[in-house]
């Protein structure tokens, strides 16, 4: 049926295991410091089992009973002994040392192992009062677990100590480091699961070392958890020759240290001896005595300490223990005896005492104060933030006369911005890119610091430096992890990217988003700074890469999140880039999205009006409109600054060749604003909306991204019938700027068309018009045919008033 292993260090009978056992190097001298470890880890591990299992009967005071077993049982017990079993380890080394440190738990739906960490540390009551350290505590600690109205099962934003969910798998080394950048007197114990280790962004995060620099920088020490299985499958490393997996890791720049075997014994007595060895290597990193960072392979078996056998087959040690060992205990008494059997293995009554209160013996285990990795402030970042020291913006605004009549490369005069935004704040902001710093014209930058690099430098190299601010690699997976895991520890920063590859992070935008939003409703979590995007490189000017890099979808991925997290924001010009820019920075909480073009587009607003544009959020363009403050007959529409241009030239020939037609222009930055404000809180009011749309006057909006987002987000408004749409319709090559907007019919032509089409009267009284602007769509086709470029009235078009 089931036979339960030990629990007792030092009484484990069994004589061979899943692992060869590894003979102990020296033991630590004291004894009882072991026998305490182990008590500590017996309780964690009682307390695991018990938020999967129990609703009632927390300390088996009685018979366990069917009415004591949750309805639904859920959670993952397979790597909890696993992650029990280091926390119980870190937390010797902190006493002993002294030293700061915070875990990262890749296998995040080893959830029990971090919520019962946080309860025997003291943190967990201290911040629910009402999930006390007492018996009652303990039963509402187990029944809250993966239960209507409680808690989930895996290392959310509502577990003290967690900065990583490990929902979703692959990101926790990236994190770790990005938690360790500007931290440095910080150790970032990162737990990777076997299964994570198989993730492309996991596999690339090795490489983090090289960018770590010793003397800023805090440490990140791996501990890959090899327990053999994922859900049902083996786990490639574990199964891979262990000479093969060293080897890797070296590879990698790493010394491994190796802790197998399945014996407590031996285990604990190797894991402590391991981690003194691997501490003192730590030390020798931080003064330079060293380049190799040390990390950990922990090879334990799945399922540890828990059922080895369930209806005669094996358990322990085998993917079967990946989730709940034991189910149907309701109605199945043997399996509901095996569980008791299980639990009582631990002997709580030795961990416990009447009260429900942990044993002074497990006590002792647990660090002081802030130094209690549940209750580190470098887990809960708001509490570290301060604002960044940001220059005025003002002060890098461009120049303009007269609007539309010249042009400037916005995210040219952000780098500026940057650049001293970089000088102010040398160890709280870092720009994030993924090679793309220079191509994105973000340039400045490197005239105050340096790429940050730790590994060979050749004299043909330029910008590099072990301290420098901007993170480059080719990984947008590495980039958001970095940054999210630097945010999350209180700091600030920028992640620039192409448009189109920024889709690499979709999910881990959608998990940090989620934290976010999970974080907003627990008073104890402070605001952290914005993740904050800069999109360029759009699609509307990979005209040269060609359709593998046309695509604005992100904004429809970022949309779907709920709207206290995103904020989406699409600047027409410099001036607009740089207010949008310093608001970004200065915001808490949120994922700002910022779309803006490198290439040189049309200066639309002085500075000042730029900042009262932004603060509308949208607005009419009253230089370009010709409905003289009255209503207009047409109103035009646009959002992004490729978009902008093609509707300000569509207005302008209008204005050239139908006179009488009254044109209202008006230009959207921030995209939120289009929603009534029961759906966000940038809405606009119905009786504004209507005010500038009008309720019923035809409206053809020109749009940076896929058009139906924008019907998405005014489905509700009283005149969303005249709405129609132009955008972005999956029509790319490698081609011309102009013949890529006229693929698209986003191209000034085509909007005079569309006006033609859809103002009541002018199908019939302009069909010259129309067929003028078809002739001159073909016309510029032809000569980007012949020419290979648009034609020079395209191209160099400026506002004419």
């Amino acid at each position: 049926m089931l036979s339960p292993s030990s629990g007792s260090l030092g009484r484990d009978s069994r004589d061979k295991g899943l692992y060869t056992t590894v003979p102990a190097p020296e033991r630590l001298s004291d004894m009882d410091t072991l026998e305490r470890l182990h008590a500590y880890w017996r309780a964690a591990n009682y307390l695991s089992a018990g938020q999967i299992y129990l609703l009632d009967n927390p300390l088996l005071t009685e018979p366990l009973k069917p009415e004591h077993i949750k309805p639904r049982l859920l959670g993952h017990w397979g790597t909890t002994p696993g992650i029990n079993f280091c926390l119980a380890h870190l937390n010797r080394v902190i006493t002993e040392r002294d030293q700061d440190m915070i875990y990262i738990a890749g296998p995040g739906h080893g959830g029990p192992a971090a919520v019962a960490h946080a309860w025997l540390e003291g943190t967990y009551s201290e911040i629910y009062p009402a999930v006390g350290q007492d018996a009652e505590g303990m039963r509402r600690l187990f029944r809250q677990f993966s239960f209507p109205g409680g808690i989930p099962s895996h290392v959310a934003p509502e577990t003290p100590g967690s900065i990583h969910e490990g929902g979703e798998l692959g990101y926790s080394l990236a994190h770790a480091y990005g938690a360790a950048f500007d931290n440095p007197g910080l150790v970032v114990a990162c737990v990777i699961g076997d299964g994570e280790a198989e993730t492309g962004p996991l596999a690339a995060s090795w490489h983090s070392n090289k960018f770590l620099d010793p003397s800023r920088d805090g440490v990140v020490l791996p501990i890959l958890h090899l327990n053999g299985y994922k859900i049902a499958n083996p786990a490639v490393l574990a199964r891979i020759p262990e000479q093969d997996l060293l080897k890797l890791l070296e590879g990698y720049g790493y010394r491994p240290h190796v802790v197998a075997g399945d014996h407590p014994e031996t285990m604990h007595g190797l894991m402590a001896a391991t981690l003194d060895e691997v501490f003192d290597e730590i030390a020798a990193y931080k003064q330079g005595r060293t380049d190799r960072l040390p990390m950990i392979v922990l090879r334990s078996p799945k399922g540890w300490t828990g059922p080895r056998e369930v209806d005669g087959l094996p358990v322990e040690g085998t993917w079967r223990s990946h989730q709940v060992p034991l189910s149907g205990l309701r109605d199945n008494p043997g399996h509901l005896a095996a569980l008791e059997e299980w639990l009582r293995s631990y002997r709580p009554e030795e961990l416990f005492d009447a009260d429900g209160r942990p044993v002074p013996e497990i006590l002792g285990t647990v660090p002081a104060g802030e130094r209690r990795m549940s209750a580190s402030p470098h887990a809960n970042g708001g509490e570290l933030l301060r604002p960044l020291v940001l220059p005025d913006f003002r002060d890098y605004a461009v120049a303009v006369d007269a609007p539309g009549t010249a042009s400037s490369e916005p995210t040219r005069a952000l780098g500026r911005l940057l650049r001293d935004v970089i000088a102010a704040n040398p160890e709280t902001f870092r720009l994030m890119g993924p090679d793309e710093t220079d191509s994105n014209r973000l340039s400045a930058v490197f005239e105050t610091t340096g790429r940050a690099w730790n590994a060979e430098i050749l004299p043909t190299d330029v910008n590099l430096a072990p301290g420098g601010r901007v993170m480059e690699v080719l990984s947008e997976h590495l980039c958001q992890g970095w940054l999210e895991g630097y945010l999350l520890t209180g700091r600030h920063g920028l992640f620039n990217c192409y448009e189109a590859f920024i889709h690499i992070v979709d999910a881990m935008f959608n998990q940090h988003a989620k934290w976010l939003e999970a974080s907003q409703k627990i008073p104890w979590r402070r605001p952290v700074a914005s993740l904050n995007y800069l999109l360029s490189s759009h699609v509307w000017r990979q005209d040269h890469n060609g359709f593998s890099h046309q695509d604005p979808g992100f904004l429809d991925v970022v949309v779907n999140k709920k709207a206290s997290v995103v904020r989406v924001y699409l600047p027409p010009d410099a001036n607009t880039l740089l207010s949008v820019a310093d608001h970004c920075l200065r915001s808490r909480d949120y994922v700002n999205v910022v779309v803006a073009g490198k290439q040189p587009v049309l200066d639309l607003f002085t500075m000042e009006e730029a900042i009262a544009h932004n603060t509308r959020g949208l607005g009419i363009l009253d230089w370009a409109s010709s409905d003289d403050g009255g209503a207009p007959d047409v109103v035009l529409a646009c959002a992004g600054d490729v978009p902008t241009l093609e509707t300000l030239a569509a207005a302008a020939l209008l204005r050239e060749h139908l006179p009488e037609l009254k044109v209202r222009v008006v230009n959207v930055v921030d995209l939120m604003r289009l929603q009534p404000p029961s759906e966000h809180p940038h809405g606009m009011a119905d009786a504004e909306f209507d005010a500038v749309f009008t309720p019923d006057r035809p409206v053809i909006f020109n749009f940076h991204g896929y058009p139906a987002l924008i019907h998405r987000l005014t489905y509700r408004r009283t005149g969303h019938e005249n709405i129609h749409v132009r955008g972005y319709k999956e029509e790319g090559t490698t081609t011309t700027p102009f013949d890529m907007a006229m693929l698209n019919d986003i191209d000034r032509y085509h909007l005079v068309m569309d006006v033609v089409d859809r103002v009541p009267g002018l199908r019939v009284t302009a069909a010259h018009l129309r067929q003028r602007m078809a002739d001159a769509r073909l016309r510029a086709r032809v000569h980007t045919r012949d020419h290979g470029e648009d034609g020079p009235e395209i191209r160099d078009w400026t506002w004419p008033g």
